[in-house]
């Protein structure tokens, strides 16, 4: 293996610090010497996804508006966490409750990914939940306008291949979340 080396921060400093929003400007040293004065970082909070399968084999999907790209996006039940108040299990079963209504009795977790370590700063924790059944009504935040989706699970690689599902955390924890389920762990 190359020996790689990692870079140097020289200075950092909040540019935005709104609770929705954190940004951190650092002056880098490249480990060739040169310096970049420049580079932004998000400070973003955990998120927990969660991939719940009915015991009819459908997958409970939720269909939104998603501002930054002016679309609407087929996705896995997720949100934003902070480790310190609650676990990543806690928050993908308390997101699937919020947006869907559906509730579980058992989690497994299925990976811990990062989603953009270039720029961000967060991690994305992956659950498995088999068995879920609609229990209550969605609680959805102002934000939010929900439309609940169930796909056949025989059916979701298809609509993957079209592009009818395209968020990338949710495309990785299908594969890895049906993959899981073929190998039996």
């Amino acid at each position: 293996m190359k020996n790689l080396k990692k870079w140097t921060t020289l200075t950092s400093k909040m540019v935005l610090d709104h609770p929705w929003c954190k940004v951190r400007r650092d002056e880098i040293e490249l480990p060739n010497g040169k310096i970049i004065d420049d580079y932004f970082v998000n400070l973003k909070p955990e998120v927990a996804l969660i991939l719940p399968i009915t015991s009819n084999q459908e997958i409970v999907f939720v269909r939104q508006y998603r501002h930054a790209v002016g679309e609407f996006f087929i996705e896995l039940p997720a949100g934003s966490f902070y480790p310190q108040q609650e676990s990543a299990e806690v928050a993908a079963v308390r997101e699937l409750a919020e947006e869907t209504g559906y509730v579980t009795q058992e989690v497994r977790k299925i990976a811990t990914l990062y989603d953009k370590p270039s720029k961000d700063t967060n991690q994305i924790h992956l659950f498995l939940a088999e068995n879920v059944m609609q229990a209550k009504e969605q609680q959805l935040d102002i934000t939010e306008e929900i439309e609940v989706i169930l796909i056949p699970v025989a059916l979701v690689l298809e609509k993957i291949a079209q592009g009818e599902i395209a968020v990338a955390g949710t495309v990785a924890a299908l594969f890895l979340g049906l993959n899981f389920l073929k190998s039996g762990k």
